[in-house]
């Protein structure tokens, strides 16, 4: 899930980070199941974000996806840092230079296996996990926390894996 943002830090009001984080249970690779969609994201089918940690307490972040309009992957590398607290799933990612986009988990769970993350507004929404695909109770129950929080339930699309 690429961010590609002109520097926008914040998250919506009905979006709260889930504290208790933990990045070393986090990093991995996840799979996007569903998404607002977005240019740098459309027609990608097959996407997945992997988090790695880098040696200056970053996140090296690589997002994957598959474009068959033009029968080929496309790949994006980039950073992510804390914003407040490293037990806050808050954090900043930047996929091109100075310019930072909010990443906030504000729901997962205690194992790990799925998180929802918003950006900076309404308009950036992802559903991960760390299969391809999840039960239709849980994408139902993200579809609920989406339209609750005051995302555009009816725009989420379901990523072909």
């Amino acid at each position: 899930m690429t961010i590609m943002l002109t520097g926008c830090l914040g998250m919506p009001e009905s979006v709260k980070p889930v504290e208790d984080f933990e990045l070393r249970k986090y990093l991995g690779k996840w799979y996007e199941v569903a998404r607002l969609d977005h240019s740098f994201e459309c027609g990608l089918t097959q996407v997945t974000a992997e988090y790695q940690l880098r040696k200056d307490g970053g996140v090296k972040v690589i997002n994957r996806g598959y474009s068959k309009e033009n029968n080929q992957w496309k790949e994006a590398e980039g950073k992510a840092f804390f914003v407040n607290d490293t037990d806050q799933g808050y954090l900043k990612v930047s996929f091109f230079g100075p310019f930072y986009g909010s990443y906030v988990v504000f729901e997962l769970d205690d194992q790990y296996q799925y998180a929802f993350v918003s950006g900076p507004d309404t308009s950036y929404l992802w559903l991960l996990a760390r299969t391809p695909t999840v039960s239709d109770e849980l994408i139902n129950h993200f579809m609920v926390q989406a339209k609750r929080r005051g995302f555009d339930a009816e725009q989420v699309i379901l990523v072909e894996q």
